[in-house]
């Protein structure tokens, strides 16, 4: 078979299994069978006469060649969806971004990026999906965004070890903060001693591929109580709220904090550094990506100002 006769769907599919990670994931985001999805990886791989995905037991991983065909497969794939969006009416590519978030990036940070961009730049098309940071760095390298926002905890090491390497810009760093029921014994100060963590309750929930709770305060001497887990911000946050537990977050959740909970510092211990990284592919970006990026530097200094020194 010979690889000019690859159909654009076996291309979609292979870029969707490159950026969601495994077939299974891809045939739901695709609404294909995962049989389907085998079926159009196998082909497009006899054509490259390569194996173009390592199957693994978490997933897949691109091979040299597969790095190529998704490279190549990006640039036919988004001229042909900016064909489509053209010849329907909708904003030309050269006006579009397309932006992957952190889902905690997603409660204050994006949308006040979004609102500003609405008001300064009105024909800049944006858009958006949440997921993980390991998801995120998929995305780009599939070409499904083109800019993402990743978290980051020490020792902040690169996202990924493909290469070429991610363009990173730290648009933030700040220590994280413990979210903490207003009428708990420990809202009464303006900040938590370390110590006075042993023994709490905490909500928490599991980081994708990681064995660390998220929630929990990094480096406690004990087995922590684990009262609820929860994999979203804002439920996280409601539970504080009626009382069930502590739970960490990152200082610009600050403002999006429920009635009843309060957010404060910890001190007595090493400080528990977060970054907020905005990524990229190394090419030379194109001018609406430029614009998005400089918005969301701008946000990210706006919200980060009023706590310096805290």
């Amino acid at each position: 078979m010979d690889f000019t006769d690859v159909s654009l769907t076996a291309l979609r599919v292979f870029r969707a299994v490159a950026d969601r990670g495994t077939f299974t994931a891809a045939a739901a985001s695709l609404g294909y069978t995962q049989s389907a999805v085998s079926r159009q990886i196998a082909a497009i791989e006899r054509a490259a006469g390569a194996e173009l995905l390592e199957r693994r037991r978490d997933g897949v991983r691109l091979t040299a060649a597969g790095r190529l065909v998704l490279r190549r497969a990006g640039v036919v794939l988004d001229e042909i969806d900016a064909a489509a969006r053209e010849l329907s009416g909708l904003p030309g590519q050269s006006g579009t971004v397309r932006l992957g978030w952190f889902p905690s990036a997603g409660a204050v940070l994006v949308p006040r990026a979004l609102a500003a961009l609405r008001a300064t730049d009105p024909a800049l098309h944006v858009l958006g999906r949440e997921g993980t940071t390991p998801a995120l760095v998929r995305a780009l390298r599939a070409g499904s965004v083109d800019l993402a926002l990743l978290a980051s905890a020490p020792p902040f090491r690169p996202p990924d070890t493909e290469s070429p390497p991610l363009v990173l810009t730290t648009l933030t760093e700040r220590p994280l903060r413990l979210a903490v029921p207003a009428h708990h014994p420990l809202a009464r100060g303006e900040s938590v001693d370390v110590a006075d963590l042993r023994g709490q309750r905490w909500i928490a929930s599991s980081s994708s591929g990681e064995d660390r709770l998220m929630g929990v305060w990094p480096g406690l001497d004990e087995r922590p109580e684990i009262g609820h887990t929860a994999r979203d911000w804002l439920a996280k946050l409601h539970l504080v709220a009626a009382g069930c537990g502590l739970t960490t977050v990152p200082a610009a959740l600050a403002a999006a904090a429920p009635e009843g909970v309060r957010v404060l510092p910890v001190r007595g211990g090493p400080q528990e550094q977060r970054r907020l990284l905005l990524a990229r592919l190394p090419q030379e970006p194109p001018e609406p990506v430029t614009r998005l990026a400089a918005a969301l530097r701008a946000t990210a200094l706006d919200l980060d100002t009023p706590a310096r020194g805290a």
